[in-house]
């Protein structure tokens, strides 16, 4: 299954020129945990980066230095990872595996930016697929007491 079936596509997006307390007005606006940040160019959006409200805290709150004076392209992670729409779910999983980390922006052919997806997003899906498993053995007992009555 291509990772872009089920890749969160309404993601939240910053620039590099977007402030600190936006970036974080932002993430509490959308109930997020990251930002990808991106550069626009003719309508479109290439990633080129992430931000994540630990970024914030570590970079900026714990070394006590005035968040005014920052923006998201001064602390963003700037060795972005990113995966190709039709990448499959587990060598998506091994990528993230392999470089330690929890999100990864989806992008397309021209390097656009179609989605996003976490490891939380990949772990609901393998539960729900395993829950379906699950359900396959008492189905078998059942087709097969009706039909050896």
């Amino acid at each position: 299954m291509p990772i872009s079936e089920f890749c969160n596509r309404e993601v939240v997006f910053a620039t590099r020129k977007t402030s600190i307390p936006e970036a974080a007005q932002l993430m509490r606006q959308f109930h997020v945990g990251d930002l990808v940040v991106v550069d626009e160019t003719n309508g479109k959006r290439a990633p080129i980066g992430l931000i994540t409200d630990r970024d914030i805290v570590i970079e900026i709150i714990a070394k006590s230095l005035d968040i005014d004076e920052f923006t998201v392209g001064d602390i963003m992670s700037s060795q972005l990872v990113s995966v190709p729409e039709q990448e499959g779910v587990f060598e998506t999983i091994r990528l993230m595996r392999a470089k330690g980390i929890r999100r990864i922006p989806v992008v397309n052919r021209e390097g656009g930016l179609e989605g996003i997806v976490s490891a939380d997003d990949i772990l609901d899906l393998l539960a729900e697929e395993m829950t379906k498993l699950a359900k396959i053995a008492p189905r078998e007992q059942e087709r097969e007491a009706q039909t050896r009555i």
